[in-house]
């Protein structure tokens, strides 16, 4: 499927680029989202006239975000879980469960989708993860996990 993108996203292109998804991703997040149009030439025109004003939306979106990203970047989380003797959690720490945290104690809306996870956060430690915040703008978290201390 051939669209034309109407915002910037990661590993796919900019505003204004005509790119080739699979026909799901297209139907049921590119399109549904209005991140996308499908690509014809009467919309090939209508997002060359609509550029410079999606540009500076995503300009102001940036900057929005880039004043989020100085709230929460470096700044550390410390989550207190039940774990087996050898560190392993019972359960893990999942994305819903930092993004609530993150309200909680920095009022800043995030996402789940938005936390990137490269592994799985099931043991007792310290681990750095992303949150992307835009296609332009990331930031970075330390998660704590520390074991329940019995009494």
């Amino acid at each position: 499927m051939e669209v034309i993108l109407l915002e910037n996203i990661i590993k796919l292109g900019n505003i204004g680029d005509k790119v080739i998804v699979k026909s799901g991703f297209g139907r049921n997040y590119l399109l549904k989202k209005g991140k996308a149009l499908r690509f014809s030439k009467e919309n090939l025109d209508y997002v060359t006239k609509k550029k410079d004003e999606l540009n500076k939306k995503n300009i102001e979106l940036k900057n929005k975000l880039k004043e989020t990203a100085k709230l929460i970047n470096n700044k550390s989380l410390t989550f207190n879980k039940e774990s087996k003797e050898n560190g392993d959690l019972y359960g893990s720490i999942k994305p819903k469960e930092i993004a609530l945290s993150i309200y909680e104690k920095m009022k800043v809306e995030i996402k789940p989708s938005q936390i990137m996870l490269k592994n799985d956060l099931n043991k007792i430690g310290v681990f750095k993860i992303d949150i992307n915040l835009h296609s332009e703008v990331t930031a970075q978290i330390s998660i704590k996990i520390d074991k329940i201390q019995s009494v």
